[in-house]
């Protein structure tokens, strides 16, 4: 992508209404007036709040607010260039019940409060393979503390990927750490009885790896 283009759905980021972009310091310093009051004042009513995180373009946060509407979404990202596509979609389809935060994932503890959201999204995040890259994996002990601390009692966590490591890492993770694994399955497109809502919604790149028939694995979870 272009500078130019890049520059431009910056600028049209800052006029979308479903765009929320806060400065490292406005959260740190607990100054994020939304934090503790994204169900009444962005979406204004009192439904489950789901988080996707690391949502690239937005599509799979559009498409399951599309399915469910009866449940509020959350695109998170640092990269406002690319969530811009989910955004501008959601404002041209009219969908309600979906915005995007443009921050750091280590941060997400500082944009909502505890108890807030019901249930989190992490759909084909990187692996980061290379041992010296683990602290920057999403599914690490540092970052199922930051989402147990914002996830209601009986929140859920999904993780959707096509790496056969981070799928077998988070597995053996979550069993050692004695987190409940509520449905596993590394081949979801496979095997019988996926859950509809992982198979129903594909993004751009996921169509991609099917064409390849690269196996899409699925972990539910809860964090103890």
């Amino acid at each position: 992508m272009g500078s130019k283009n890049k520059l431009r759905r910056f600028n049209e980021n800052e006029t979308f209404s479903n765009v929320v972009q806060p400065t490292r310091d406005e959260l740190v310093s607990s100054n994020f007036k939304l934090k503790g009051n994204w169900r009444e004042e962005v979406f204004k009513n009192n439904n489950p709040l789901v988080l996707e995180l690391g949502c690239g373009k937005g599509e799979y946060s559009v498409a399951l607010a599309q399915k469910y509407p009866d449940k509020n979404f959350i695109g998170i990202d640092i990269k406002g260039a690319r969530f811009w596509r989910g955004a501008k979609t959601a404002i041209e389809e009219n969908i309600p019940n979906v915005a995007f935060l443009r921050t750091q994932i280590e941060l997400i503890d500082h944009a909502f409060a505890e108890n807030e959201v019901d249930e989190i999204w992490i759909t084909f995040p990187d692996p980061q393979i290379k041992y010296k890259r683990t602290k920057h994996r999403m599914t690490n002990a540092t970052f199922l503390e930051r989402y147990k601390q914002i996830l209601k009692p009986e929140g859920v966590v999904n993780l959707k990927t096509d790496s056969e490591f981070m799928h077998g890492y988070t597995l053996g993770l979550l069993h050692g750490a004695g987190h409940d694994v509520l449905y596993a399955n590394h081949n979801v497109y496979k095997q019988e009885g996926s859950p509809e809502e992982v198979t129903s919604i594909q993004t751009f790149y996921e169509s991609q790896y099917l064409e390849q028939d690269k196996p899409i694995t699925y972990i539910r979870f809860k964090i103890k």
